[in-house]
């Protein structure tokens, strides 16, 4: 945790914050090894990062003193389109993409999908944003990415993919005899990236028709949990 997150009800004035959710005590108790006096980098939920000093800690709360005057860093001009991971990956994947900065994510089903993913815990609005959250606080963030589940290719793809994508670059990471995936982008980015044995070529097709074009990074076949940092740091 190189970021503790504070959430509207820790306030009980404009610049002091109790803690007393197990988490986030046993982090600056046992990581951390916090005491009084201690300052701590602290950011208010969707809002100012700052500074906290710690004025006590116990083994039921922890009370600070909040300075919040500092933006968080800016989100990457992506939207990210992900076919829907094994539950267990989905875990890390959503921890890296709000660590990385992805400013929106679609997890969107595909012909490769097993159904028994969409039963998941793991995609619990709770849960989703227990992940986001890890990720936030990991890279020093207070924005967590908005997330949208599709569990329909086709109508997704046909009906709402183009306006989605309008005004941004569109890609496909897609392994094949396809263009390498560019570098350095300053636009704005719809990428698309396909689960364990990619997309079919029938959803390859589809995404195309919805302007987003193929790229590939390379002969390797990577997990999803690496294509999507792999890709993020070769586009930005």
């Amino acid at each position: 945790m190189n970021l503790i997150l504070l959430e509207a009800a820790d306030f009980m004035a404009a610049d002091r914050v109790v803690l007393r959710d197990p988490r986030r005590l046993a982090h600056l108790r046992e990581v951390h090894q916090a005491a009084a006096g201690d300052r701590m980098r602290v950011g208010l939920l969707d809002g100012l990062m700052g500074i906290g000093q710690i004025e006590s800690l116990d083994t039921g709360q922890a009370c600070l003193t909040v300075t919040l005057d500092q933006p968080p860093p800016a989100k990457l001009p992506l939207t990210l389109l992900l076919a829907l991971p094994r539950p267990k990956m989905l875990r890390r994947v959503l921890q890296t993409v709000s660590a990385m900065g992805v400013a929106r994510l679609v997890l969107l089903n595909s012909y490769r999908v097993e159904k028994s993913f969409w039963q998941t815990p793991f995609l619990e609005p709770a849960a989703i944003e227990e992940q986001l959250r890890l990720g936030l606080e990991q890279a020093r963030d207070t924005v967590l990415p908005e997330v949208l589940i599709e569990k329909r290719f086709k109508p997704f793809v046909e009906d709402r993919l183009p306006a989605l994508a309008a005004g941004t670059r569109g890609l496909v990471g897609h392994p094949g005899s396809y263009p390498a995936c560019p570098r350095a982008l300053s636009e704005p980015v719809t990428l698309a990236i396909g689960p364990e044995g990619g997309w079919i070529p029938y959803e390859v097709e589809k995404l195309q028709e919805a302007g987003l074009a193929p790229v590939q990074l390379g002969e390797r076949i990577l997990r999803v949990e690496n294509a999507v940092p792999a890709l993020l740091a070769r586009l930005f």
